[in-house]
């Protein structure tokens, strides 16, 4: 039990950096930088969050 609430916790963050890149991405001069710090962080989420997943099957 505990894999899957560590999976819905990561799932989480995934959804709010997803949605701090779409905020990001609206201002007309937003920041390349952060946009692609953020797109790390999404892409390294997802890739634990597929671990776990594989772990827990």
């Amino acid at each position: 039990m505990a894999i899957e609430a560590r999976i819905r916790e990561l799932g989480s963050r995934h959804q709010n950096i997803d949605r701090a890149i779409q905020d990001e991405m609206k201002h007309p001069a937003s920041d390349d930088l952060r946009v692609a710090e953020l797109k790390r962080k999404k892409l390294k989420l997802k890739e634990q969050i597929e671990g776990l997943r594989a772990r827990a099957h």
